[in-house]
């Protein structure tokens, strides 16, 4: 699944802000603990994260981080904060128990220096519970999300973009432990939040929508939950270059459920669209793109069983049924820290 964690935490305001008080609050940084040139590595890592380079970014945090710990000791919330970043870049590549272990520690430093309830706490518990889902800790993460939900109502009133963050995340949580009524109302609540916040056509909204859409199809509306993924799709097409990932996963989305409403040939489109995407963000053997492509190879098989002309040419298909298609992806949001 393609997961949104809350967006990397940025240090650059927060270290230029105490560079200046260091010689007066602080004793003096080794002369190879410059705080600047932590504050520089982070920002590269992040521009790294963001680009893809994944071993580059963790190579940037981890270098960032030895310089912080040096600069103002292991305890010090911008350790946590680079520690955070370098959590989202382990979990993208595929390290849980590194990334757990990071936000498990930014979360200690956070509650910490800021108390238990202080935005920057529901930021670091927003991560750790999609770590802990990632794993299959469903009650854990789901107590992370509360919690993180609980503060963040309290510090910022019930209409803030970053509760829908938090509320969409634990609806994708309710929505794996079976409780679909309860999933449905959070992404509703999160989309009424986002529109309130944004409008109708903002990114997030692509999100809250293609989970919607997710939730409704496993209750059986399927005419719900194209409507949803379309709208998503919609949204991510006024968004080019922001959304790419979402429009493979909402074209993916939309896939299925053509293809359970009978129309194989709108969903043989819909894969191949997934599938073109991925490949140009991935290339052809990433991970979503071998996912879709199978998506396309069996949609591809039943409308050969079915004498369906106009399919790709060529491969040999195995003997799979086509009956059982696969979940809908769903799609955790990123936020915004403090």
């Amino acid at each position: 699944m393609i997961r949104r964690l809350l967006s990397p935490l940025s240090i650059t305001a927060i270290f230029a802000f105490l560079a200046l008080q260091t010689a007066a609050a602080f004793d003096p940084s080794p002369v190879d603990a410059d705080p600047a040139q932590a504050a520089e590595l982070n920002r590269r890592g992040l521009a790294l994260y963001a680009s893809g380079d994944l071993s580059g970014a963790i190579a940037s945090f981890e270098r960032s981080l030895d310089i912080a710990e040096r600069a103002w000791g292991p305890h010090h919330p911008n350790v946590a904060v680079v520690v955070n970043n370098m959590g989202l870049a382990l979990r993208d590549s595929g390290d849980s128990a590194g990334a757990r272990g990071s936000f498990e520690r930014a979360l200690s430093i956070g509650e910490g220096a800021y108390g238990p309830d202080h935005p920057v706490v529901a930021a670091y518990l927003n991560n750790l519970g999609l770590v802990l889902w990632d794993e299959g800790d469903l009650p854990g993460a789901r107590g992370s999300f509360e919690r993180a939900l609980s503060i963040e109502e309290a510090a910022r009133g019930h209409h803030h973009p970053n509760v829908a963050t938090n509320v969409n995340n634990l609806g994708l949580v309710l929505q794996e432990m079976g409780e679909l009524q309860e999933a449905k109302a959070s992404f509703e609540r999160a989309i009424d939040i986002d529109e309130r916040a944004f409008g109708p056509h903002h990114p997030n909204l692509a999100a809250d929508v293609n989970n919607l859409g997710g939730v409704l199809r496993e209750m059986g509306d399927l005419a719900g939950a194209r409507g949803c993924f379309e709208r998503a799709i919609e949204i991510c097409e006024a968004s080019p270059g922001l959304s790419d990932p979402m429009l493979a996963t909402a074209s993916n989305n939309l896939a299925f459920v053509l293809w359970e409403m009978g129309d194989l040939s709108g969903a043989r489109a819909s894969f191949e669209r997934a599938v073109e995407i991925s490949v140009a963000l991935q290339g052809a053997g990433g991970p979503m793109a071998s996912t879709y492509a199978e998506n396309l190879r069996l949609v591809d098989e039943e409308m050969m069983g079915a004498g369906i002309e106009g399919i790709g040419s060529g491969e040999e298909h195995g003997e799979e049924d086509g009956e059982e298609h696969g979940r809908s992806e769903a799609y955790p949001r990123r936020g915004d820290g403090p």
